[in-house]
C-alpha cells in the first residue's frame, strides 16, 4: 500500500463514505446547524443530495485544481446564502455563513474521517498526523472560515472538540431529520437494502449519550455486530486495488471537471 502523507492519501478512501451518517448526526447535533438543516433541506424526499454534496465538495478541495476549488466553494456558498433566520421566541439565529458553524461541520469532517480510517488502516505516525490534520482546515476555509479559527494542532483541536461536544443539544429537529436520514421512505432500492448496515456503523461511530438523544438502539449484540464489522473491514479493505478503493472520488471529480465544462 502506497505510503500515506498527505490529506490526498486519506479522502479518497471510499470506506470513509460509511462514516456520512454520523458526521450529519454530529454536525445538527448543533442547535443552530440542525436548525438549518432541518429547515432547508429534504432528507425525506432526498436522502442523498447531502450526501452527494459534502463528497463533491471534499475531494474538489482535497484533488482538484486551484480553479476547481474555487468553483466548488462557489457552488457550496451559493446553495448556503439562504440558509439563514433570525432568532426566533425559542429558536437561535444561525446562519451557514457563520464562521463558528463552519468550523464545528469541518470538525466533524475531520474527526470523523480520521477516527474512521484509523479504525481500519491503524494509527498515523504522529508528524503525517499533523499534517493532515492541518490540511483538513480547506473545508473550513474554502468557504470563508478564517484560517486562525482552525484549532493550532491536534492537541489543540482536542481541547476545542471536548468543549463543542459538551454543550451538543440533540433537538426534535435534529431528531426528524435523523429519523428521515436513516428511514429513508424515498430511495433507490440498493439504498433501502444497505440502510440497516449504515444504521449500525452509525449508531457505532457516536458516543452513548447522542445515540441516547437520537433514539439510536444499542445494546451489547449491536456493538458485537459494529466490532465484526470493523475487523472484516480492517482486514478486506486495504487489501483492495486502489483504484477500486478510490473510484467514487474519481467518478465524482469527473462529474464536477464534466459540469465546469458544460458552463464555460
Amino acid at each position: 500500500m502506497r505510503q500515506v502523507r498527505e490529506l490526498r492519501d486519506i479522502a479518497a478512501e471510499a470506506v470513509l463514505i460509511s462514516g456520512g451518517g454520523a458526521a450529519i448526526l454530529l454536525q445538527i447535533a448543533d442547535e443552530q446547524v440542525g436548525l438549518g438543516v432541518a429547515r432547508h433541506s429534504d432528507f425525506a424526499s432526498r436522502p442523498l443530495d447531502r450526501l452527494h454534496a459534502t463528497l463533491t465538495y471534499v475531494y474538489v478541495q482535497a484533488y482538484g485544481t486551484d480553479a476547481e476549488r474555487r468553483y466548488g466553494a462557489r457552488k457550496v456558498g451559493v446553495a448556503h446564502r439562504p440558509v439563514q433566520a433570525d432568532a426566533g421566541e425559542q429558536s437561535p439565529a444561525y446562519s451557514a455563513s457563520d464562521p463558528q458553524l463552519q468550523l464545528w461541520v469541518a470538525a466533524t469532517l475531520y474527526r470523523t474521517a480520521i477516527g474512521l480510517y484509523e479504525r481500519i488502516h491503524g494509527p498515523l505516525p504522529l508528524d503525517t498526523a499533523e499534517h493532515v490534520y492541518r490540511e483538513y482546515a480547506v473545508l473550513g476555509t474554502a468557504l470563508g472560515m478564517p484560517k486562525q479559527l482552525w484549532p493550532v494542532d491536534r492537541a489543540a483541536f482536542d481541547e476545542y472538540w471536548s468543549r463543542a461536544h459538551s454543550t451538543l443539544h440533540v433537538t426534535a429537529e435534529a431528531r426528524h431529520v435523523a429519523r428521515d436520514l436513516l428511514h429513508p421512505r424515498v430511495a433507490p432500492p440498493w439504498l433501502t437494502l444497505s440502510m440497516p448496515l449504515a444504521r449500525l456503523i452509525t449508531a457505532g461511530l457516536l458516543d452513548e449519550r447522542l445515540r441516547e438523544a437520537y433514539g439510536l438502539q444499542w445494546s451489547r449484540a449491536r456493538q458485537r455486530r459494529f466490532d465484526a464489522v470493523m475487523t472484516v473491514t480492517r482486514m478486506l479493505w486495504p487489501r483492495l486495488p486502489r483504484g477500486i478503493r478510490h473510484l467514487p472520488a474519481i467518478r465524482y471529480l469527473r462529474r464536477v471537471r464534466a459540469e465546469i465544462a458544460r458552463v464555460s
